[in-house]
């Protein structure tokens, strides 16, 4: 066979992923840059919430780019090889924290990224996301 099936995040899927991370950067009272891409990198959603710090917008996307490109989270790459990912990829792939992939039976559909607090603030910020992805994901008709 010369074609295989494919599940699609949709712009709306990104909208509720992104509304997830903000509801979820507000409640913890950190302002956060938030980055959803589809499995093929590209920016899907995106918004800096008042606040949060300007150059956290390129570490955003880099880190939903990561988790997208890799299946898994962006700070989980290991240190001996992220500068020279990093340097093959013109910086599009980060050893950061805070970037995961969203995956559906497996499959990549795309990443989120977020960035402007610590890593760890932005690794909490993008879980509560993709568990409201999947959340939503089980309310959704077959």
């Amino acid at each position: 066979m010369m074609l295989r099936p494919a599940v699609k995040l949709t712009h709306e899927g990104a909208r509720n992923v992104l509304d997830a991370a903000v509801a979820a950067a507000a409640a913890m009272g950190v302002p956060q840059c938030v980055a959803v891409v589809d499995e093929g990198c590209n920016l899907l959603a995106f918004l800096r919430m008042d606040g949060a710090r300007v150059l956290s917008v390129e570490s955003a996307i880099r880190k939903a780019m990561t988790a997208a490109t890799t299946g898994q989270p962006s700070g989980l790459l290991s240190a001996e090889k992220a500068p020279a990912l990093a340097a093959a990829t013109d910086g599009r792939m980060t050893k950061l924290k805070g970037g995961l992939p969203l995956l559906v039976d497996g499959q990549v559909v795309g990443g989120i990224g977020v960035g402007s607090g610590s890593g760890d603030q932005d690794l909490e910020v993008a879980e509560a996301a993709v568990a409201a992805f999947h959340a939503l994901l089980r309310e959704e008709p077959s």
